[in-house]
């Protein structure tokens, strides 16, 4: 359910609905304007209450959660000026559908761009080392007895290459706490197919990265062309010894491939951030002993959090204010 906090103001044309509860930081930035406020709770709006709430909207302050399309975009009517992302990604939003009601999209690029690296290194590290088996066997209470055979994983720093697929922010990020792991780096990016960049990256076509790569990351935002980029002819192009790590859209990779590559052995395991259909996760992945898995929260430090919420604040305040706003999808 929505509620509404603080009060119109003669010069406020519309209120700005929040679909989701933000960090008190962006909340408290939020209740500093001139507009009044529509806000929900923790939960996801059901789509009725997202239409409640933008109908009559001056602006709109969005999660991923939300689905953004023709039939939202009438209902909020014409003085709807902008629809304010907290995420990179904006495969949530028709943004051809906002662009033919001159609503303008913005992101929160930048802001989330080392906990995201964090959180992505940090299931490299969990998936190739086994700490959440290990974890698993300890808590399950069973005897154990240390052995040389004993949850053998990847030793990353003896030569292992991380493919990262998508070079932009986070995956240079991703690329700088591999290097300082002594790995060896290789990458594809949408602007380079070869040579070397200035931190010894070597950039390679996906089929290079994917034959050549000991880890594979994702880092690509989720279009038309990446959708189910890594299907089962690219996971079959992976070493058989080999890891992958998705921490940028669920889409991005074919799930019911991917399963049947981890329960084979095709590749040796998976860390995943991100789920196709989620909150849904496909009751597979947990029967899965080689599988990481975590909730969508590579970006949930307390202070990156802030900044995404801060950032869209901004980008509202400023469209508002009828300026341009900080970080315009194009």
């Amino acid at each position: 359910m929505t509620s509404s906090i603080g009060t119109p103001s003669g010069s406020a044309a519309g209120h700005i609905y929040v679909s989701r509860l933000l960090t008190d930081a962006a909340m408290e930035r939020l209740s500093g304007l001139d507009y009044p406020l529509v806000v929900g709770g923790q939960e996801p709006p059901s789509r009725g209450e997202l239409l409640d709430g933008i109908a009559g909207a001056a602006a709109a302050v969005l999660t991923l959660t939300e689905r953004i399309d023709r039939q939202v975009l009438d209902n909020a009517g014409p003085q709807l000026q902008i629809l304010a992302n907290v995420a990179v990604g904006y495969d949530n939003i028709d943004i051809a559908a906002a662009n033919d009601a001159g609503v303008r999209v913005t992101n929160t690029p930048g802001v989330l761009d080392q906990a995201s690296a964090d959180h992505a290194f940090a299931l490299i590290l969990a998936v190739c080392r086994r700490v959440v088996e290990g974890d698993r066997l300890i808590r399950s209470g069973r005897e154990w007895v240390w052995g040389p055979r004993m949850l053998v994983g990847l030793d990353i720093s003896a030569g292992a290459t991380l493919g990262i697929v998508g070079y932009g922010r986070i995956g240079q990020a991703v690329g700088r706490r591999a290097r300082a792991f002594d790995m060896r780096v290789v990458a594809t990016s949408s602007t380079r197919t070869s040579g070397t960049a200035a931190d010894g990256t070597t950039f390679l076509s996906l089929a290079e990265l994917l034959a050549s790569s000991d880890v594979v990351s994702l880092h690509t935002p989720l279009t038309a062309a990446t959708r189910h980029l890594i299907n089962a002819g690219a996971l079959a192009a992976m070493k058989p010894t080999a890891y992958l790590v998705n921490t940028a859209r669920g889409g991005v990779v074919d799930e019911t491939a991917l399963i049947e590559a981890l329960q084979t052995n095709r590749i040796r395991g998976a860390a995943l951030d991100v789920f196709e259909g989620e909150p849904r996760v496909n009751p597979a992945f947990l029967t899965l002993d080689n599988v990481v898995l975590t909730p969508h929260t590579a970006s949930a430090g307390q202070a990156t959090r802030d900044a995404m919420g801060l950032l869209a604040v901004r980008n509202v305040a400023a469209v508002l204010s009828g300026q341009p706003p900080i970080s315009p999808v194009d």
